[in-house]
């Protein structure tokens, strides 16, 4: 079996302990995210793509290990088997990612069809108003499409501008239930409506797990290739040393016999 480069087999080690560290890291996430949605409305439909996370995270922890034990111990069937394991990984997620490309915009038009469900939003059930009184406190946004008119006359405290940014504000209508508060000044609520604003934030979302993951696969395919060149290198024989002959060579302990010709 040949000698494994120092630098490539260093290199691989560092590799591979730190997607192995991601994968831990990623598994902890994974198992806080199903406990904390545990008895959700939305468990139903998220279960599929949390099972998928737990398959992936422990399948690439796995690998990381084997991969560690095969390269610190010169164990050919490991490093085979990470190398067969994370190619195959980095194909499925490959596949995946080119799927999730053109679905973002589905994702908008999903979420542009359940919220537009709520208008008039006066009517909408108490569940959906408290999600969009924190979603219009945090955006800084009236409304879903048409802004505060999506509210009719029940316009929401949550509407009310902050007194430090009035940029994106208009004053209050008059018909609205702020009318009846008498104040020199106008109350200003936010212009902004917020489907447009929240259908950004998931796309952005959306994007940079897309991002993430092809920086993962990329550290999947190094650690991958790199396994290769340790192979190659394995499967190497061993160099004889050439015999080198050389005139200040000491005689070897032999004698020479001499048979008599009497004999």
């Amino acid at each position: 079996m040949g000698t494994v480069n120092v630098c490539l087999k260093r290199g691989f080690i560092i590799l591979t302990s730190l997607f192995g560290a991601i994968s831990a890291l990623l598994l902890a996430v994974t198992l806080f995210s199903h406990g904390y949605l545990h008895g959700a409305e939305e468990m139903d439909e998220l279960i599929t793509g949390i099972t998928i996370l737990y398959a992936l995270d422990i399948v690439t922890l796995l690998l990381a290990i084997i991969g560690l034990f095969g390269i610190c111990k010169e164990k050919r069937w490991a490093l085979v088997l990470f190398t067969v394991g994370m190619a195959l990984t980095s194909f499925i997620l490959f596949v995946e990612l080119m799927r999730a490309l053109p679905a973002r915009h589905e994702v908008g038009e999903e979420i542009k069809r359940e919220h537009q469900a709520m208008i008039p939003l006066s009517e909408a059930s108490d569940s959906s108003k408290a999600l969009l009184y924190g979603m219009q406190y945090n955006f800084e946004c009236c409304g879903l499409e048409m802004g505060y008119e999506d509210w009719g006359d029940d316009v929401p405290e949550s509407c009310l501008c902050n007194e430090d940014e009035l940029s994106n504000c208009v004053a209050v209508p008059r018909n609205s239930s702020f009318s009846e508060e008498s104040t020199d000044e106008p109350i200003m609520i936010y212009k902004e409506p917020c489907l447009p604003i929240l259908i950004a934030h998931v796309i952005l979302a959306i994007n940079i797990v897309i991002a993430i993951s092809l920086g993962l696969m990329l550290l999947w395919v190094v650690s991958t290739g790199l396994a290769v060149a340790i192979l190659c290198q394995m499967r190497r024989k061993t160099d004889v040393p050439t015999v080198v002959y050389s005139i200040n060579a000491k005689a070897g302990n032999y004698t020479t016999l001499i048979t008599s010709a009497d004999a």
